[in-house]
């Protein structure tokens, strides 16, 4: 096995780095905002929860404040900065669709992503007394979980109370395993194949970071005659996507992790082109077609493809600093900054694999020493995250360790029970930080385990 980069090495990467200048395009907090007791910049491990503001965000914001101050609903048409609140999703929607590996027809700008999956649920899960089942991972983030178990209970008028009660078939890993295997899925898919209608999967996994094969699961929920469907939170702007490739049918995703366009801003949504509603669009002014929408005429004429899904005029504010993001990746270069990101993340694991704190094994009952485990899969199969299990698994344990990571100025996050999530994001991290990240999580778990000597 190759030895893990020192000190010394990871400063010459950072240095030779051709992509470092996407750092100096962002505005990295100072550590004391997270309660550290420490001075200077945080190292902010968090971009999978909630990306960095962008500088050239905070230009944008001001600008549309300005024009909203100098200009008011003229604004609408004759916009200062040449971005029409009219068309405000007109520049970002070419963007999106490089990234998503999809057509401009299929990608709308729209709403938020619990919104789109009800949105896309309501138009395309069509539940008949033969083909009524959904297949969805038991420990899918409760955004999916929440919306998508309670659309079976709509359909009373066409299924049984056993049927909705049989409705949802949940994935869960093996015993002892952390990650669902791809040949276990396909199985379930085998064995219910005459009864699904859609198959509702996240691209990466919230939880543990894993990243779904969705080629494979595409093709094989096809073959059964049923409709796919992916969850992107974690995966645009992570990633590589090609979802017209891959011939997936509907996805959604928001755009305030990797993409960095703010706390509850606007999502977007794909529908591939051609996939058939049946006359099940939940129609708004904002999907009427743009030619004619302000004419307010009483029928509906859809705009052609996922834009005529769209319900309320698009949210300026909560869409211009997606802009920013997206015009770095065009100058970057996604699959250059993907290949960084790879190389960033496998530092990271290097680092943490040569902890004398970390362990392969999933600990014992009875274990008193402080340490971790990676539940996250190896390279190819993940983003940027890792998932770190930290033991023993006591109540009270992981939140003391993440406490004291705060403390010393890393900010991850948390996920109860026993889960510290990091995610070096390739936009503003450095191999640097990758460094002092491990330490740091070093020091906390030694301070943990002075702890535990002394029985607390």
């Amino acid at each position: 096995m190759t030895p893990p980069p020192t000190k010394e090495q990871l400063a010459q990467l950072d240095a030779e780095d051709p992509l470092k200048w996407t750092r100096d395009e962002f505005e990295i907090p100072d550590a004391r905002a997270s309660g550290a007791k420490v001075d200077g910049k945080a190292i902010y491990f968090c971009g999978n929860s909630l990306g960095l503001l962008s500088k050239k965000a905070r230009e944008h914001v001001l600008e549309e404040l300005d024009t909203w101050s100098t200009s008011a609903v003229f604004g609408h048409f004759n916009h200062k900065y040449q971005r029409p609140w009219k068309y405000v999703d007109r520049p970002l929607t070419p963007h999106l669709a490089r990234l998503v590996g999809a057509k401009e027809s299929e990608v709308s700008h729209s709403a938020t992503l619990t919104g789109n999956i009800h949105n896309l649920f309501t138009t395309f899960y069509k539940p008949t007394q033969k083909r009524w089942k959904i297949v969805i991972e038991k420990g899918a983030f409760p955004s999916d979980w929440y919306a998508i178990y309670s659309h079976p209970n709509l359909h009373s008028d066409v299924l049984s109370p056993e049927q909705i009660k049989d409705a949802i078939i949940p994935l869960s890993p093996r015993e002892g395993e952390e990650t669902l295997r791809t040949e276990d899925i396909l199985d379930v898919l085998d064995k219910n194949g005459d009864e699904i209608a859609i198959v509702w999967l996240p691209l990466i996994q919230y939880y543990t970071g894993q990243l779904f094969d969705a080629p494979t699961l595409s093709k094989k929920t096809h073959d059964i005659g049923a409709l796919f469907g992916l969850d992107m939170a974690h995966g645009v702007g992570n990633v590589k996507v090609e979802l017209d490739k891959w011939n997936v049918d509907f996805a959604v995703w928001c755009t305030y992790k990797y993409l960095n366009s703010g706390p509850g801003a606007v999502g977007g949504f794909f529908i591939r082109d051609g996939l058939q509603d049946n006359n099940r669009r939940l129609a708004g002014w904002w999907g009427n077609d743009e030619k004619s929408r302000f004419e307010m005429k009483a029928e509906f004429e859809p705009t052609p493809g996922a834009k005529g899904y769209q319900h309320s005029c698009t949210n300026v504010l909560g869409s211009i600093p997606l802009l920013a993001t997206l015009d770095i990746i065009d100058k970057a270069g996604f699959d250059n900054l993907r290949a960084k990101a790879i190389r960033l993340t496998g530092t990271l694991e290097s680092l943490l694999r040569a902890s004398k704190y970390y362990t392969d094994k999933e600990p014992s009952p009875n274990d008193n020493k402080a340490g971790f485990r990676i539940l996250t899969p190896e390279a190819p199969w993940r983003g940027t995250q890792l998932s770190l299990e930290i033991h023993p698994r006591r109540e009270g344990i992981m939140p003391r360790v993440f406490e004291r990571m705060l403390d010393a100025g890393l900010v991850g996050d948390e996920r109860k029970p026993y889960v510290i999530r990091l995610s070096p994001v390739v936009l503003y991290n450095t191999f640097t930080e990758v460094g002092k990240a491990v330490e740091i999580l070093n020091a906390a778990l030694a301070a943990e385990d002075e702890e535990l000597a002394k029985g607390n």
